[in-house]
């Protein structure tokens, strides 16, 4: 087979068992947020942040949204949302041909967790295969509070610094929103962080837009409960094993149907461990 056509024959097999997967894994779900998340607080954040210590000049750049609820928030990429919006409108409309989904249109994002923070704990979604998996990570609690300001767009915001997880981490919130959230999994602070930066500047968050109160009136939280519903309680290393079994065993099944992987489509190691920039260094 030659190499034009047995990437065609990879391109299929691949569109095929992620239409499968995604397919299966969506329909678990038919309605899309809990009544009880009724929408108080929308925020879009930017993060720019250095996948590879090897290249510090490569920045890559992705949304998220921060979606506040009475009692909770939940914190996704914007991406994930679109991707969720166009499969959910393909699968609604595919007249009962089960692989009528174009996924060439989604768009595609490097996070697929989804974070749900609460007064206690931070809990972390993804999922490994078809299996839906989550750990719990407490809440915030050593915020070293600073007695210092800045205007950040627009809006007066304090400074608090923290060690979390392997980084030092300088934040800066605003107490003009009094909202105890924020990116990622950081929370417990007096107000809504606005700015998040570690010491060595590989991520950073910050603010970029936010919906006016007046407009959210009615509104849900725009979640698809299939990501954090009926999630297996694991714990964070165990995830992160799954994902990469995941991952293998995907590989395994394309080429057991017979897909063949020339030398650049296979996984390359560089044998050099700090190439990767993983936002938790450690688990402390």
């Amino acid at each position: 087979m030659n190499d034009s056509l047995n990437h065609k024959m990879m391109s299929f097999i691949k569109s095929q068992i992620l239409t499968i997967i995604f397919l299966l894994f969506f329909s678990l779900s038919s309605s899309q947020t809990a009544a009880n998340d009724s929408l108080r607080g929308e925020f879009t954040y930017l993060l720019q942040h250095r996948p590879s210590t090897l290249n510090r000049d490569h920045v890559y750049k992705e949304s998220f949204s921060l979606q506040i609820s009475n009692s909770r928030a939940f914190f996704i990429s914007e991406n994930r949302l679109k991707f969720d919006s166009i499969f959910t409108e393909q699968f609604n409309n595919r007249k009962n041909n089960f692989f009528n989904i174009d996924m060439r249109g989604f768009p595609p994002s490097k996070f697929k967790f989804l974070i749900i923070q609460t007064n206690d704990n931070s809990q972390f979604y993804e999922a490994a295969g078809m299996t839906l998996l989550s750990y719990n990570t407490p809440v915030i609690s050593n915020w070293k509070l600073i007695n210092e300001t800045k205007v950040i767009n627009s809006m007066l915001c304090k400074k608090a610094e923290v060690h979390f997880k392997g980084r030092d981490w300088t934040a800066w919130y605003s107490s003009e929103i009094p909202l105890p959230y924020g990116p990622y999994k950081f929370s417990g602070l007096p107000g809504l962080i606005v700015k998040i930066t570690d010491k060595t500047g590989d991520y950073d968050f910050e603010l970029i837009k936010s919906v006016a109160s007046s407009s959210l009136k009615g509104k849900l939280i725009r979640i698809n409960k299939v990501r954090y519903r009926n999630a297996k309680l694991v714990t964070k290393k165990e995830l992160t094993q799954a994902i990469i079994n995941a991952k293998e065993n995907a590989k395994y099944e394309l080429e057991r149907m017979g897909t063949v992987f020339s030398e650049d489509q296979r996984p390359k190691t560089s044998g050099k461990e700090n190439e990767y920039n993983p936002i938790e260094l450690s688990d402390e």
